[in-house]
């Protein structure tokens, strides 16, 4: 069963057609999983080889280009017909000979597609260079253009159906960093808080199973903590440690990211100093985000709030958020950055990072929002706050142990 209605597939396919027609594209080349995935349904884990999905600006349907063994689950996973899945053979994969945008080019040529103007994502992590060239030399009658980040943005805004995934995704998530928290414990490691992450993340409620996100659970710790995008090792934790936990629930491919700080006994002064200093910050942008205002505005009230404290931060404050792939849950358009002039609408949904980041310590509390009628609301009801642990472990006795 589809995740959407097949009228919502396609109202998306119709608005991309709608861009396609502004920027003079005839055919565009989706490569992109997060993107095959909002235009077709076709969830799997079979991007690690080429594919696509092809729209055809006065085709009503698009066409699914894939691996052999894969072409089942796109039939099964789309809503397109299934003479529209077209498969390449094993030959194919990870060849030295043949490649399968050669494939996908001779299929344009054969459909009469071969000599029209092409859109292709150009910067996106599954389109690689090869790819590229064995596309030009497999259709030299083409006019190849950028078609990069053209469905992004008509994903930015999402509907009502994609609110409700991501308020079970934001469900989800609260219960993994629960668990997460649970285990920065003196007496366990750093990857025994990662699993339970891990376990809650994908068994998800009661309701609803979850699923694995784009991007692993960062748990540096220690000094570690000015180091935003480490994992975890089997490091156990001490006494005085920070750790900062970053994770995503989600649900039919949606995510909803959420950073919490945790210490273990008396937090170091510095975090007790920076914690209402950046709470501070997360509520004047809260308040500045609402419908006909601007990311930059977003951004410049969270400047103008810690700028008061002597406080600068180098990183964007945050970015559009939803479907989402390995290695990334952003959707790679607007930002929450200075001069980012993206004006805000209903049912935009951003992950807000206001995290300051020092030589040997740092701070993260984050919350993914959506913009609603009037402001906006965060999806997470985790509190808000600079989590305290016990120094010790209590074990099934009740005794403490270290």
């Amino acid at each position: 069963m589809l995740p959407f209605d097949i009228q919502e597939y396609q109202e998306r396919l119709q608005k991309t057609k709608d861009r396609m027609q502004r920027r003079g594209i005839e055919v565009l080349l989706v490569t992109d999983p997060a993107n095959m995935n909002y235009l077709t349904g076709y969830d799997a884990w079979s991007f690690y080889v080429h594919q696509m999905v092809v729209v055809i600006i006065d085709e009503p349907q698009p066409l699914w280009i894939g691996r052999y063994l894969d072409a089942s689950g796109a039939r099964l996973k789309t809503w397109i017909y299934d003479d529209n899945v077209i498969p390449y053979p094993d030959y194919y994969v990870h060849s030295d000979k043949y490649h399968p945008m050669t494939f996908a080019g001779e299929i344009l040529t054969q459909i009469g597609q071969g000599n029209r103007r092409i859109g292709v994502e150009m910067d996106n992590y599954y389109f690689s260079a090869k790819a590229y060239m064995k596309l030009q030399q497999a259709l030299p009658n083409a006019r190849f253009t950028d078609g990069d980040l053209l469905v992004n943005y008509v994903r930015i805004v999402k509907s009502d159906q994609e609110i409700e995934y991501m308020k079970r995704a934001a469900k989800i998530g609260d219960k993994a960093m629960h668990h997460g928290v649970e285990n920065v414990r003196i007496g366990n490691r750093e990857c025994d808080a990662a699993a339970h992450i891990y376990y809650h993340m994908i068994s998800g409620t009661e309701d609803y199973g979850g699923d694995y996100s784009s991007i692993v659970p960062l748990l540096p710790s220690g000094k570690n903590t000015g180091c935003p995008h480490l994992t975890w090792s089997d490091r156990y934790f001490e006494d005085g440690d920070s750790t900062i936990i970053e994770m995503a629930g989600c649900y039919e491919r949606y995510h909803v990211p959420l950073a919490r700080t945790v210490t273990i006994g008396t937090p170091d002064e510095r975090l007790h100093q920076l914690t209402p200093i950046v709470q501070e910050g997360i509520a004047a942008v809260l308040d500045a985000a609402k419908p006909g205002a601007t990311c930059g505005d977003m951004e410049s009230a969270w400047r103008e709030t810690i700028s008061a404290y002597g406080i600068e931060k180098e990183a964007r404050l945050g970015y559009s958020v939803g479907l989402g792939y390995p290695p990334d849950w952003g959707e790679h358009t607007a930002s929450i950055r200075k001069d980012d002039n993206t004006v805000l609408e209903k049912n935009m949904t951003f992950h807000l990072i206001p995290a300051l980041w020092f030589d040997q310590y740092g701070i993260e509390i984050s919350e993914t929002l959506r913009i609603t009628e009037t402001g906006c609301k965060t999806f997470s009801k985790y509190p808000r706050e600079l989590i305290v642990q016990h120094p010790f472990l209590l074990n099934q006795h009740g005794g403490e142990i270290s």
